[in-house]
């Protein structure tokens, strides 16, 4: 017998689940909304005698939560979309997936491409009944569309298998229990807000605090109101970071918290300082991506390692390898080589690109494009992105990360991002993208002073002054959007 997915669903306990502002449903009530949404979809497969998907307009609301969790029930895989994209984008998506509904909060206006499929309003209640039986483990869940940042958005497709095996694994290594009540502002189309932070605690029988939007103000709220555990991305903690000096009462509210976890991209050393400087906590980082959900997590009782993503997650196995695809075993912090997964935690393919998913992979090992270097005690440090932060410059290889959180040890850096430009003697110079603080620090102030905190050869040989980075729904730099 197949394990179900949401225990808590099947036999309700007598708390929470889910909340965003003054909307709450608890277990029973979101067991009865969802079982309404999977008995419609299981109607609908029953008809048309085939497996069908459906789109969810994933606006950060109850509505998006029970959709999504309705249609695991039903077996039926969900494609979450971005309220925000555009409508070349949707566009794109409703071909590739072919949706047979789209599933929404009610009264909300829907793009053009998605008003010729046929439209379900998702209601907040449902008259009970049984849930329908548990599907295989390897079934598909979700098909999470990726960024486009390199052509066409790729459906990832995510087994039941993989979304299980993640949240259990950081159950362990976070001790997060039923017992948890988690605060987020993320958003609800990736797998970060989805998947960790709607699913994640319903699966484990825990509460989940969706703030709607993010603010420090309503965070002091949610945690003062019996938030356990936080997740952000890093513009949420450097808004933090800049805030909390003068904010005893964001102070008090993130020193009562047992977990902080921040994702998505690497959050600034200067940021883990600041915060943990005035509230004695840390933030524990994680990596993970859609392909693969999460890979490593830096433990809750393991030792903080500010700048590092920590170990493998159980069912994970995690290499370095060199440009020939050999592995590299060297622990010294600085061997840089593109970190290669595999383990249960991963995708089964892209939707409607064999060619894709086939050169995805090296063998078992899924090539995540991510570069990395192992410390002396086996966690791991990203350094970016092999595409856009890797530098090679006069035969060295340069992560962008490194000289990065050294440019935000500057006072007179607010922002920045490191890319690197072709230079005709060293292959590619280092560039240094800057947001100003309050007063603008020179080219050569800046260039002596990385070149002083890490190798000379390190140092940015030009900078740009910029007024904001460019960054996508989730807080990452754009760096593809930076003219070198």
């Amino acid at each position: 017998m197949t394990e179900p997915l949401f225990p808590a669903l099947l036999n309700p306990p007598a708390r929470e689940a889910v909340r965003f502002g003054s909307v709450a449903l608890d277990y029973s009530g979101l067991a009865a909304a969802a079982g309404a949404v999977a008995r419609r979809l299981r109607s609908v497969e029953t008809t048309r005698g085939r497996r069908v998907h459906v789109a969810v307009w994933a606006t950060p609301t109850a509505h998006t939560a029970v959709a999504v969790v309705g249609a695991l029930v039903a077996g039926v895989p969900a494609v979450p979309i971005n309220p925000r994209s555009g409508e070349r984008e949707v566009a794109h998506i409703v071909e590739d997936s072919a949706p047979a509904l789209v599933l929404a909060e009610p009264g909300v206006t829907l793009p053009r491409a998605l008003t010729r499929v046929p439209r379900v309003s998702v209601s907040l209640t449902g008259d009970g009944g049984d849930l329908p039986a548990e599907p295989p483990a390897e079934h598909p869940a979700l098909i999470v569309y990726t960024s486009g940042t390199t052509g066409a958005p790729k459906g990832v497709v995510l087994p039941r298998r993989a979304i299980a095996s993640t949240i259990d694994a950081l159950g362990q290594a976070w001790r997060w229990t039923a017992e948890d009540v988690l605060v987020q502002a993320l958003p609800l189309f990736h797998v970060h807000g989805l998947v960790l932070g709607i699913l994640g605690p319903v699966r484990l029988g825990g509460a989940v605090h969706h703030l709607g939007r993010f603010g420090t103000d309503a965070l002091v709220e949610r945690l003062s109101a019996g938030g356990t555990m936080m997740f952000g991305v890093p513009t949420m903690y450097h808004r933090i970071a800049e805030e909390i000096a003068d904010r005893p009462d964001l102070a008090e509210a993130l020193s009562s918290a047992r977990l902080l976890v921040s994702g998505s991209a690497a959050l600034p050393v200067h940021d883990h300082e600041r915060i943990g400087a005035a509230t004695g906590q840390r933030v524990v980082e994680r990596y993970g991506m859609t392909e693969t959900l999460m890979n490593t997590s830096v433990r809750v009782d393991g030792p903080a390692r500010p700048g590092t993503v920590g170990f493998p997650l159980a069912g994970v196995r995690v290499r370095l390898v060199d440009d020939a695809g050999a592995e590299l075993t060297e622990d010294d912090g600085q061997t840089i080589g593109e970190i290669q997964v595999t383990g249960s935690n991963l995708f089964t393919e892209y939707l409607n690109r064999p060619d894709a998913t086939r050169d995805a992979f090296d063998g078992e090992w899924f090539r995540t494009g991510d570069m990395g270097v192992r410390d002396p005690d086996g966690s791991l440090r990203i350094v970016g992105r092999r595409a856009t932060d890797l530098i090679k410059s006069g035969g060295y290889k340069i992560g962008a990360g490194e000289i990065e959180n050294a440019l935000l040890d500057h006072p007179g850096v607010a922002e920045v991002a490191v890319t690197g430009e072709p230079d005709p003697d060293l292959g590619e110079r280092v560039v240094a993208w800057v947001v100003p603080a309050a007063s603008r620090p020179s080219e050569a102030d800046l260039a002596d002073h990385v070149a002083t905190l890490l190798a000379p050869h390190k140092r940015p040989r030009v900078v740009r002054y910029l007024d904001a980075l460019p960054r996508n729904d989730l807080g990452k730099v754009m760096k593809r959007a930076l003219d070198g």
